[in-house]
């Protein structure tokens, strides 16, 4: 008998990853919608949407999704203060929106505001959407297992899962080479992260995991969706709150625009997701254990 994993989000340096906390920034102006992205479903595993969503950011997200009450990410610790990984499903979904604007979508909640879900839920929910029809599945989280030995519970999961469906998962933010489940199984496009300097410079990033299981990388900083609110640690002095906008850094970020970029190709092109997979993966390795990047 395995262990019962505990499964944590991929965004950012909480649970003692070296990516980055989210950040304040500016607002996004919403790209403009492809009528065609509209008949592509994806499915989101995560912290949740935000409450207000479709009003807050209703060129990104009005119509999109059917708005149902288990599926709100109750985000904060206490009063505006944002727990940990509170709005990261807000946050991936706004990722996908920017390289597919227009998709439908289906949040379902596994993690808790923290970031921290446990492998019997994860399980029930991936195949809760696998009955749903979607096209493409995306994971920005995952688990650590003793001696790496794969997780049984999850790969009978994603196994029977319909063939049509494509997974998409983050690789993790350790910074090493150490398989993160369920990305690094075979038939999971595993993500990794990249860079972006201020000078465009694109470089790997340092706290991405990388390794042979990985099949793509793409730009892991980014600026999307957010709710309002204060992120701060004990004893940390205020600073500006969030005003619906964030900036945040990590392989939960660079996964989703792996599964939006599927989702344009297959929507473009009228092929299938593992078509448009298959097409998105036809180059180079970018460095070493990153995959090919997907830009």
């Amino acid at each position: 008998m395995q262990p019962h994993h505990v499964i944590v989000g991929h965004g950012g340096n909480v649970m003692g990853n070296p990516g980055d906390r989210p950040r304040p920034t500016d607002p996004l102006s919403a790209p403009k919608a492809d009528d065609r992205h509209s008949a592509i479903r994806v499915g989101i595993i995560d912290t949740g949407i935000a409450q207000n969503a479709t009003s807050e950011h209703a060129d990104w997200f009005k119509g999109r999704y059917a708005e149902e009450a288990d599926d709100v990410d109750r985000a904060y610790s206490a009063g505006s203060l944002f727990a940990l990984q509170g709005g990261h499903g807000t946050f991936v979904a706004g990722v996908i929106q920017s390289a597919a604007p227009g998709v439908t979508f289906d949040p379902e909640v596994a993690l808790d505001p923290n970031g921290l879900g446990d492998e019997e839920t994860l399980c029930r929910k991936i195949t809760e959407l696998g009955r749903k029809k979607i096209n493409v599945l995306n994971l920005s989280l995952g688990c650590y297992t003793e001696d790496d030995v794969a997780s049984e519970p999850l790969r009978l999961t994603l196994q029977n899962l319909p063939s049509d469906i494509v997974v998409v998962a983050s690789a993790g933010n350790r910074g090493d080479q150490r398989p993160s489940w369920p990305a690094a199984f075979c038939g999971v496009t595993a993500v990794s992260a990249l860079a972006q300097n201020a000078d465009g410079s694109i470089i790997p990033a340092c706290y991405s995991s990388f390794g042979h299981w990985v099949n793509a990388c793409a730009i892991g900083n980014r600026s999307s969706t957010y709710l309002k609110g204060e992120w701060k640690l004990p004893g940390e002095p205020d600073f500006t709150p969030f005003t619906l906008w964030a900036y945040w850094a990590g392989t939960s970020f660079s996964a989703p625009w792996m599964t939006g970029r599927i989702a344009a190709v297959m929507a473009a092109d009228g092929i299938s997701a593992g078509q448009a997979r298959d097409k998105l993966l036809d180059g180079a390795e970018f460095h070493p254990g990153y995959g090919v990047f997907v830009k």
